[in-house]
């Protein structure tokens, strides 16, 4: 199988690059193009014979945008990429007032089999490289263009970043780096259900980004009933684990609660919540479901505010996020289920 170039950090592209040509700067002039989604035949300065060799021997790895899906509700672009293999993967990108956010995926489906989310359905197909993960990004600067086509990053498409710890680790600190995307530590939010030994690696790694923990339970008798990580580490664990990162960083944790009808949404787990978290540096980002699976409702607007209030009399900094791109199977894993399951027909 020919090797894929953008899997290549900088100086593992220098060493690579070394077998096939001379030039000292040859490395750094194809580093630059790969970070720009261009084929080997766009990559202009370099010598004809090269690029030759280059499309013998090398893939670039770049993602293919297959389906993209506009919101005509809120400009939400939903993104189904297809990787070099033919893998399918999804990627959201959120316009927003102070700039357009990147949602994107770090593993082909899921395996923490969370009952409200469509990745889930699937399973996971495999893990996402760090240069599969850029090529999400890439692919997108390419589309939209423009000074600043991404401002923040998310790690909080498909997939569990801390069950494909050390590929997520490569692409944070590649997409960091001034050679590629120079997206900046404190624009970017990881998200995770809780591998709470991971957490605790994390805290040592100096990659001080924001993490947001998808706990969308009060107490762990309701958790379990959604997410089966609940079987295997407490929400005190997972807390415990949140004070580090804190200690370790000084950034604010994000704590995300999906309000599910009949399941999460009482007073009870409002005031669990609190308890849970009290002393801890962080917000609650309260959304309502985006429905998506059989037999899980999005709460009501009277209930939402109930859930609320009841965090804010227990002194919780806690917000109502919108959910967006719902006319474009805006949540996770729903477009790719959804193409995966007509194809299957």
């Amino acid at each position: 199988m020919l090797k894929t170039l953008l899997d290549l950090s900088i100086e593992e592209l220098k060493e690579e690059i070394a077998k096939i040509d001379s030039s000292k700067f040859r490395y750094k002039q194809i580093y630059s193009w790969l970070q720009k989604g261009a084929s080997f035949d766009e990559m202009s300065n370099i010598p004809k014979n090269l690029r030759d060799t280059l499309k013998e021997n090398y893939i670039t790895g770049h993602a293919e945008i297959y389906t993209k899906l506009v919101s005509k509700i809120d400009g939400t672009i939903k993104y189904l990429f297809r990787l070099y293999d033919g893998v399918l993967i999804e990627g959201v990108l959120m316009p927003y007032d102070y700039g357009n956010t990147f949602c994107m995926s770090t593993q082909a489906g899921c395996n923490m089999a969370c009952g409200f989310c469509s990745s889930a359905i699937d399973n996971k197909t495999r893990d996402l490289t760090d240069g599969d993960m850029l090529a999400q990004a890439i692919a997108v600067v390419r589309d939209i263009g423009g000074d600043r086509p991404i401002n923040n990053i998310v790690l909080m498409g498909s997939g569990e970043p801390f069950d494909n710890y050390d590929n997520t680790i490569r692409f944070l600190q590649r997409i960091n780096s001034q050679e590629s995307l120079n997206v900046g530590y404190r624009s970017i939010s990881l998200s995770t259900c809780g591998l709470v030994d991971r957490m605790y690696d994390f805290s040592k790694e100096n990659i001080p980004v924001t993490m947001c923990i998808s706990l969308h339970a009060g107490n762990d008798e309701t958790r379990k009933k959604i997410m089966p990580i609940a079987n295997k580490y407490s929400i005190a664990d997972t807390i415990k684990a949140c004070r580090e990162y804190f200690n370790a960083t000084g950034r604010r944790i994000i704590i995300e609660y999906v309000l599910i009808a009949g399941v999460n949404d009482d007073k009870k787990n409002a005031e669990d919540l609190s308890k849970a978290i009290r002393g801890l540096n962080c917000n609650v980002n309260v959304i309502r479901l985006n429905a998506g699976r059989e037999g899980f409702l999005p709460t009501d607007k009277k209930a939402t505010n109930s859930f609320l209030k009841a965090l804010q009399d227990n002194k919780v900094k806690a917000i109502l996020r919108r959910s967006m791109g719902s006319d474009i199977n805006g949540a996770c894993g729903q477009l790719r289920h959804n193409v995966i399951a007509g194809e299957d027909k």
